[in-house]
Formats: C-alpha cells, structure tokens, sequence
C-alpha cells in the first residue's frame, strides 16, 4: 500500500493524522516557535531556490511553470540526499510536507506531494 503524502499550512494545529511533519520552506515561517511548529524534519534542501521563489512570487498563473522549474531543480545531485530521504520517509507511513504559504494548493509542498505520489 502506498503511503500518503498530505500538504498544509504550517500555521495549522497538528493532527494525529499528519504522520512525519515536515517543513519543505528555505526559511523558517514567521511567528511560529519551533514548540508549536511540531516539526519531525526541516528540509530546506527541498525547497526551492531563492532565484525560482521570487521568480514565481506565489503568482497561481505561473504554477504550472514553477512547478516544472522546480521540478528540474530537484534533479540537481545537491538535492539527492534530501529527496531520498523524503522518499524513505514517505515508504514508511504518512507524510505532512508544511509551507508558510498562503495558497497552498500553488506551493512547492503540493508540488513535492504530486512528485512522490507519481503524479
């Protein structure tokens, strides 16, 4: 059986359901203390770089364009050991990837979620 790979705001209450929470943002998400945050992991070698962030600008016309960017950069060898580390986590059980951003269904979280699901 498949594991799931859920995304949300990290601004959200834990849930049980969460599994592994993990924070996917290059910067740590203002206003929340590392005790509320509730965090299994922070990989900020999964994020995407700073270049490609203020690129897109959370602008949701540009998704499907920073999505592939994104994708891409993932392929780089300086990202391989964060990934298969996200992948082992994600073969273990249900997987939480966090991000600070406001629209979260445009967000490199969802992004990565689709990614590990073969989607």
């Amino acid at each position: 059986m498949a594991a799931r790979v859920a995304y949300r705001r990290i601004y959200e209450s834990p849930t049980p359901q969460d599994g592994k929470r993990v924070l996917v943002d290059r910067l740590w998400p203002r206003g929340v203390s590392k005790e509320k945050a509730d965090l299994d992991e922070w990989l900020r070698d999964v994020a995407p770089s700073t270049e490609l962030r203020r690129w897109y600008h959370h602008d949701p016309r540009r998704y499907d364009e920073f999505r592939r960017r994104y994708l891409a950069e993932l392929e780089d060898p300086d990202h391989r050991a964060a990934l298969e580390h996200l992948r082992d986590l994600s073969a273990q059980g249900t997987v939480t990837l966090l991000t600070a951003t406001k629209d979260v269904d445009h967000s490199e979280a969802a992004a990565l979620a689709q990614w590990l699901d073969g989607s």
